[in-house]
């Protein structure tokens, strides 16, 4: 039987690839190339009976390709993703079930044994969660430009949305209590940035938790040894940087060199060094693993880096976690700037059926809500999902819910894979077809 799924992808500037020496614009060829070559050789892929012995299929192809091209694997894997996610869709909706219960009864065939060996016996519901988790904690990004105060936005920066800006309004009108810091690599400009920020978070939200993005800044792993032992020595930072309120500290180093074996030499070499996991690393079925031999405490998850990569991951740290209770196996869920009505509902899916109970969650913040879509997706997003989106008061454009800081996913957790949006609707096709809208 044919069903229909549909699946979204945004094309964020310099993350698949960090190359300064382009633009994005000579960036967006590859990004779009990678989903055409992976769509193409979907359509030529041998019978299947299960939807991971497609993804495997796709994703042996897709690596052969990339590799003869010289296409890094990160950026090869968007290809494979935004397909699994189409299969994955169609295929719920085929069996009538959420995305949560067929992953529970492993109605995939994934074969977690083929992609970490010491799930051999194992099946996604030994090591995941029995429900999804209700709702999550909005982890808000803190960026290096982002003001904290209102005062510090100049006029001609100054969004006209009714949306809050800086970050002392976003606390107060989401009750925000989770975020995500980034460094510069900057010592002095990271270190006065900490200090305002430690106010700030003290008197707004007391009980905030955060996450450290090194953000690829630093070239050694002793070179962040160095600011962090500077941040340290600093008794305002004290509280600020102990397991109180950091929760890790994400992809310090290049991806170029993060997976180097003198890493692991350094990291058994620091006693008492902060959680740290890998990010942009994270480009192949083994780099997980490398990361752990090297003494990372985890990975992230990203939908643009595959489900079913990040299905046998979390249940790889999982397992681990059962083994050694001693040592801390972390899963981030992680994406800068997804949006409805499709992406940003699919990844709250599987965020879910994974058990993470925070997610770094900001595309709402930099986009007027669901604004640049045609009126009929707007009213069908409210009418499907009226849990995780409101009609904002007025500006009237559907705007994500988060209230005491976290996001509910009643909707998301009932429907395929997350979204009410049906394929080959009216609404799909006129989104589509609207004039200006780019399609590959």
């Amino acid at each position: 039987k044919e069903w229909q799924g549909i699946c979204s992808e945004g094309l964020p500037p310099k993350w698949f690839t960090k190359d300064k020496e382009t633009t994005f614009e000579e960036d967006l060829p590859a990004l779009v190339g990678v989903i055409q070559q992976a769509a193409e050789k979907s359509r030529n892929l041998p019978a299947a009976s299960t939807v991971y012995e497609v993804w495997k299929a796709l994703y042996r192809e897709q690596d052969e390709w990339a590799s003869t091209e010289g296409i890094p694997p990160l950026l090869a894997n968007l290809g494979v993703s935004l397909i699994e996610r189409g299969v994955i869709d169609a295929y719920c909706r085929a069996q009538g079930m959420s995305f949560g219960k067929v992953l529970h009864e492993n109605r995939f065939g994934i074969q977690l044994g083929e992609i970490h060996p010491e799930l051999e016996k194992g099946v996604p519901a030994d090591f995941l969660p029995s429900e999804p988790v209700a709702r999550v904690n909005a982890r808000h990004t803190v960026g290096l430009g982002d003001a904290l105060m209102e005062s510090e936005i100049l006029p001609e920066d100054k969004a006209e949305d009714g949306l809050p800006q800086a970050l002392v309004d976003c606390i107060r009108v989401y009750g925000l209590r989770y975020f995500k810091i980034k460094l510069s690599g900057n010592l002095e400009v990271d270190r006065s940035r900490l200090f305002r920020l430690v106010d700030l978070l003290e008197k707004e939200a007391p009980d905030f938790r955060y996450t450290l993005d090194g953000n690829e800044q630093y070239g050694s792993l002793g070179e962040f040894r160095e600011a962090w032992d500077a941040f340290q020595n600093e008794p305002k930072l004290e509280t600020f940087l102990s397991s109180k309120h950091l929760i890790f500290v994400e992809q310090p180093l290049h991806r170029d060199s993060a997976l180097d074996s003198s890493v692991g030499d350094d990291l058994r070499a620091w006693k008492n060094a902060p959680p740290m996991v890998i990010d942009e690393s994270d480009g192949e079925l083994e780099s997980l693993r490398q990361a752990l031999e090297l003494g990372y405490s985890g990975t992230s998850y990203k939908s643009c880096k595959g489900v079913i990569k990040g299905i046998a991951n979390a249940c790889l740290l999982a397992h681990l976690q059962q083994q050694n209770p001693d040592r801390s196996y972390l899963l981030s869920g992680e994406d800068l700037a997804t949006v409805g009505p499709v992406t940003l509902l699919q990844d709250l899916a599987v965020m879910a059926a994974l058990g993470i109970t925070h997610v770094e969650r900001n595309g709402h913040h930099y986009f007027e809500g669901l604004s640049a879509f045609p009126k009929p997706i707007q009213e069908t997003v409210v009418q499907t999902a009226p849990h995780l989106y409101h009609v904002h008061r007025t500006n009237g454009f559907p705007s994500l819910t988060i209230k005491r800081g976290e996001v509910v996913l009643e909707d998301v957790n009932s429907s395929a894979l997350g979204s009410g949006l049906e394929p080959g609707s009216i609404e799909v096709m006129k989104l589509l077809g609207e004039p200006g809208w780019p399609r590959p």
